[in-house]
């Protein structure tokens, strides 16, 4: 069968299997491209050991690692790349019918931004941890502005009946709801920053995410709210290159030079990101103890967009 293209009579039965085996346009260039970001580029040149990764909702289209420390498979302590796990975690329990006290707390608008993880060492609950010291007490000023700090989920998830959870049942629960092929697990009870899973593990969640099989895809970048800048009313954020939106758990990187792209750094580094278009996801992986780390570690992710996108 042919059909014509810009003038041009092409033979479909030509072209379709092509589209099919690259529906990237260019794969091979792409991975090319990332690869020689990943070992060249000096935002990840300057950042260590570290396991990388880009896909679709089918599958890893790209991976690789600098040095021998990191891999597909080892766990690491991916801290606050627990956050957006969270949020996917709430939207299915809801059926993405968020309560204004839901949509608050993962915006991190509902005053509760007391929360030290420190005090929570030893706790073994979920409830625990949040009884710790002022972990639990909500500051009524700061309702209604974002303030960045792990008190929002914890207190959610104290009102969602989580409180009686330790590490593992917190693992296991993530699992009935988000799916039981997700090898997540807890170092500690903390929902915003506790998770431990491999590269693979977490991209194995992007992947459901893009592919749409999570709800909370169709919510990404969402209900944004300021996080810095002129006329923000922004009690706390992290550093950023930018004064990027807050959406649900996660960042979106709409500064000015940003992509739009889906992001939920890690403070050790561990950086995992889904495309403005929700065609594809990708990670930067490593869990060091470093100041600014996830800084570091977003910066070479970004190198690494940029070159899969400019490949195409």
């Amino acid at each position: 069968m042919e059909t014509d293209v810009n003038g041009v009579r092409v033979d479909t039965a030509l072209v379709q299997p092509f589209q099919k085996s690259d529906p990237h346009h260019g794969l091979s260039r792409r991975r090319a491209a990332v690869a020689a970001a990943a070992n060249g580029d000096a935002a990840c040149r300057g950042i260590g050991d570290f396991y990388w990764e880009i896909g679709d909702g089918t599958g890893a289209l790209a991976s690789g690692s600098r040095g021998t420390r990191y891999s597909a498979n080892k766990p690491l302590q991916v801290a606050s790349a627990s956050k957006l796990i969270f949020a996917a975690y709430v939207v299915e329990r809801v059926d993405g019918r968020l309560t204004p006290a839901q949509l608050d707390a993962l915006e991190m608008r509902s005053g509760y931004d007391n929360f030290n993880p420190l005090a929570c060492f030893g706790a073994r609950t979920v409830a625990a941890c949040l009884d710790r010291r002022d972990n639990g007490l909500v500051n009524a000023d700061h309702q209604g502005r974002f303030s960045y700090n792990g008190g929002h989920d914890q207190h959610l998830a104290a009102t969602l009946g989580l409180g009686d959870l330790d590490r593992y049942g917190l693992a296991a629960e993530m699992r009935r709801v988000l799916g039981p092929e997700l090898a997540l697990d807890y170092a500690a009870p903390r929902v915003g920053g506790g998770l431990k899973a491999s590269p693979a593990a977490y991209a194995a969640f992007l992947r459901k995410v893009v592919a749409g099989r999570l709800r909370i895809r169709d919510l990404l970048g969402s209900h944004p709210v300021c996080t810095g800048g002129p006329n923000c009313t922004a009690v706390q954020a992290p550093e950023l290159p930018q004064p990027w939106h807050y959406s649900l758990n996660h960042w979106v990187e709409d500064g000015p030079g940003g992509d739009g792209a889906f992001s939920s750094p890690g403070m050790m580094g561990f950086y995992p990101w889904i495309s403005a278009d929700r065609g594809t996801y990708g990670l930067v992986a490593r869990e060091v103890v470093a100041p600014r780390a996830y800084l570091a570690s977003m910066a070479c992710g970004q190198a690494l967009r940029r070159a899969w996108s400019s490949a195409g």
